[in-house]
């Protein structure tokens, strides 16, 4: 972290933008990792991608890293895309300090789940995401006008109280939809308590470099984390795989999901028939195709994904989803997209049992047999 002093001079002499500018220029080397694939298409999702955590960089360390004033921002949506992102989420978080107390106030809306949790957030330093505390909707309690209160602190407090540890540094929100269309979702604020009267300093040459240096290194090391979570998924490919618990957990799952990650490949003529023959008792679960990179695909004009309440169910209850290139005779297509190769993600969430889901390659043409 820079010194006053050599900051100020790294802003004057034109260091801090020019080190920034080579450190990005070092972060492309990420499409060049070894098992990833080189393709056109791939590499050019590649670059993109880096974009995409430059932004996410950018917001995080220099828009809205104060935890005096924090912010609840959407680091995941539409265009920047991270770790498997579920597009059934609305995520947000903020930045804050376990030496300050802080206020969530708003209103529940009917999202289907609401979740809330303080973490350890090391992305930026390669160490993932470690979860301090947790609440969710279920354990919330409303006000009779259908408003919530939640203090978030390190010492217990009465009513709604989401704890903090002593390094918590960030807090994490996720609403998950089963139908974006009618579900409203929940319209929610964060203050420091005490901050009523205090105003955010000006912008200091020391916050600008020390902000540029933590947006590159978020990049450099968020990708290659994921890059290299993808790359271990290659021994599972086209099988609906059960994930490392634990490691989901580390870099920042949720602790009410169970996650199955693997890869896929898939020729012009196959598709990947996946059944679940079995659904549990749960909130919900979903199914998300992803490109190498972790990133959904476009699910803004692509079938991409389907959950709990969105998926056709066979005669006996069981579900069967196709990932194919173009329309099956099936009901739950999943489109590529243009991609024949990528990631892949089922969740159970809040499920009393986490039955395996099976999967197989078959020749497009056999579809119409099954």
């Amino acid at each position: 972290m820079s010194e006053p002093n050599s900051a100020e001079q790294r802003i004057l002499d034109g260091s801090t933008w020019s080190d920034f500018c080579d450190a990005l220029k070092e972060a492309g080397q990420l499409v060049e990792a070894e098992l990833a694939p080189q393709d056109a298409f791939t590499r050019a999702e590649g670059y993109r991608y880096l974009s995409r955590m430059l932004r996410a960089g950018l917001e995080s360390f220099l828009e809205a890293g104060d935890p005096l004033f924090p912010e609840l921002r959407c680091p995941a949506h539409e265009t920047i895309k991270l770790g498997a992102d579920n597009p059934d989420n609305h995520y947000q978080t903020a930045s804050i300090d376990p030496n300050h107390d802080y206020r969530i106030t708003g209103t529940r809306g009917t999202v289907d789940y609401l979740g809330f949790g303080t973490v350890i957030n090391r992305y930026s330093s390669g160490g993932g995401m470690k979860t301090d505390g947790w609440l969710d909707s279920r354990d919330i309690e409303l006000n009779p006008d259908g408003t919530l209160e939640i203090i978030v602190s390190q010492k217990r407090q009465p009513g709604n109280w989401l704890p903090m540890g002593p390094e918590t540094n960030a807090l994490n929100v996720r609403q998950t939809f089963q139908d974006r269309r009618r579900e409203e979702k929940a319209e929610i604020r964060i203050e420091r308590i005490g901050a009523e009267q205090d105003r955010p300093a000006p912008l200091s040459p020391e916050k600008l470099d020390r902000a540029l240096q933590g947006a590159v290194q978020f990049i450099r090391n968020t990708t290659g984390l994921f890059e290299g979570w993808a790359e271990s998924f290659l021994p599972t490919v086209n099988q609906v795989a059960p994930a490392d618990q634990a490691y989901c957990q580390a870099i920042g799952g949720d602790p009410n999901i169970y996650y199955f990650h693997s890869s896929w490949e898939l020729a012009e003529d196959e598709a990947l028939l996946i059944h679940a023959p079995e659904i549990p008792e749960c909130q919900t679960w979903n199914f998300v195709l992803q490109n190498w990179w972790m990133e959904s695909l476009d699910y803004r004009y692509h079938q991409i994904h389907f959950n709990k309440h969105t998926a056709r169910y066979e005669a006996d209850g069981s579900v069967v989803i196709v990932v194919a290139h173009r329309k099956p005779p099936q009901a739950n297509w999943v489109e590529t997209a243009g991609h024949h190769r990528g990631t892949l993600c089922w969740r159970w969430i809040g499920a009393s049992e986490h039955p395996p889901v099976r999967a197989r390659v078959v020749k497009f043409s056999e579809l119409d047999g099954l």
